[in-house]
């Protein structure tokens, strides 16, 4: 199960990720950021409370860091270690601006 939190102002935006990023909830995760991306020139995810992300998961962050490539800039925040270590393992932490 995901809780997905967003908010916007004056080309800003996070997003708050609650609970597992899975094949299942990845589907509607990317279905919530339809339209939210577009006029950001600076994003930030919030991992704070993500406990499990699969693949499934990464294809999701990826295709949202290629579209903040193009607009500005993405971090990833608050990321904890069990998810750190699938970033590590799958090459993100190299990808992704983690902080």
């Amino acid at each position: 199960m995901l809780e997905v939190n967003t908010h916007s102002e004056n080309g800003k935006g996070t997003i708050e990720l609650i609970g597992e990023l899975d094949t299942t909830s990845s589907v509607e995760f990317e279905k919530s950021l339809d339209g939210f991306l577009d006029d950001l020139t600076d994003l930030t995810i919030d991992m704070k409370k993500l406990d499990y992300i699969t693949s499934a998961g990464l294809r999701v962050l990826l295709y949202i860091e290629q579209t903040m490539e193009d607009q500005g800039e993405m971090r990833v925040i608050n990321v904890c270690e069990d998810v750190m270590d699938v970033f590590e393992v799958s090459g993100f932490s190299e990808v992704l601006n983690i902080q």
